[in-house]
C-alpha cells in the first residue's frame, strides 16, 4: 500500500539488524547503531506519488558521516528533502535534546530545501519547554511562504548544500547571530572611570582593614605599616586622578 502522508517520531539512534533484505531502492543501509535514516527511507518508500512525510529526529541525522552521509546526499539529489525545521530542546518527557523535523516528499520538481530555525520560539515551563499556537503558526506560515526570513529561515539551493558537502546542520544556512552594539567612546571612558573608582575604594578598604591588625614583632609591625601606607597612598592617587578627570 502507499499513503498520502506519513508522520513519525521513531526511536532515536536505534540498534537494528542491518538485514540486507530491508535495503530500499539501492540506498545504503543505515548504520547498525543508528536506524534513523532507515525509518526515513521506509517512509519515503511508502508514499504515493503526491505524498509527504514528516519525521521528528535528533539533529545528528543532519550531519553525521559514513553511510548516513551517503543516504542524506542521495535523498537531497533526488529532491525528496522539502524542509528542515529546528525545534527547541526539552519539548518531550522522554528526552531533553533538541530535535528537528524533516519534511519529505515523494516527487518534487525543485531541488532546494527550506531551513527554519524555530529553536528560540517557546514558552519556558518548570521542567520543559512548550510550543504555543503562535510559535506553531509562525513555522507553518514560513513553510507555506517558502521565503528567506532574517535570522529565522533560508531557502537553500542544491548548490549551497553541495558546497557544504550535504551537511544539513541548520546554522550553516540560517545565521541567527545578533551582534552586540558597539559602545561609544564616552561609554568606554565612563566604564573605565567607574572601574578605577571601584579599585580605589577596594584599596582603601584593604588599607583600613590592615591598619587594624597588630603584628607580633616590631619587624613585622614595620612591614605591616609600610603595607598600609602603600595602599593608602595608591587610594589617594586614584581619588586625585578621578577628580582631575572630572
Amino acid at each position: 500500500m502507499s499513503y498520502d502522508a506519513v508522520i513519525s517520531n521513531p526511536p532515536y539512534s536505534l540498534d537494528w539488524s542491518m538485514n540486507k533484505s530491508l535495503a530500499i531502492d539501492g540506498y545504503p543501509l543505515a548504520p547498525k547503531s543508528k536506524a534513523d535514516w532507515q525509518f526515513v527511507l521506509e517512509g519515503i518508500d511508502q508514499l504515493d506519488d503526491n505524498g509527504a512525510a514528516v519525521y521528528v529526529l535528533p539533529h545528528g541525522v543532519l550531519f553525521r558521516g559514513s553511510a548516513e552521509a551517503k543516504i542524506r546526499q542521495r535523498v537531497i539529489e533526488e529532491g525528496h528533502l522539502d524542509a528542515v525545521i529546528g525545534l527547541p530542546d526539552k519539548l518531550f518527557d522522554v528526552t531533553g535534546i533538541p530535535v528537528c523535523l524533516l519534511v519529505l516528499k515523494k516527487h518534487r520538481a525543485a531541488t532546494d530545501t527550506l531551513f527554519i530555525d524555530a529553536s528560540q520560539d517557546f514558552e519556558k515551563a518548570k521542567n520543559k519547554n512548550i510550543l504555543k499556537p503562535e510559535h506553531v503558526k509562525r513555522v507553518v506560515e514560513t513553510y507555506q511562504a517558502r521565503e528567506d526570513v532574517d535570522r529565522y529561515a533560508h531557502v537553500a539551493t542544491f548548490e549551497e548544500m553541495r558546497e557544504n558537502e550535504f551537511n544539513l546542520n541548520i546554522p550553516r544556512y540560517v545565521d541567527t547571530f545578533v551582534p552586540e552594539p558597539v559602545p561609544t567612546l564616552t561609554e568606554i571612558m565612563n566604564d573605565m572611570s567607574d572601574i578605577d573608582a571601584q579599585v580605589a575604594h577596594n584599596e582603601q578598604e584593604l588599607a583600613t582593614q590592615f591598619s587594624q591588625l597588630k603584628a607580633r614583632t616590631p619587624e613585622a609591625q614595620a612591614e605591616l605599616d609600610r603595607f598600609v601606607k602603600f595602599f593608602g597612598k595608591r587610594a589617594k592617587q586614584h581619588r586625585e586622578e578621578q577628580l582631575t578627570l572630572l
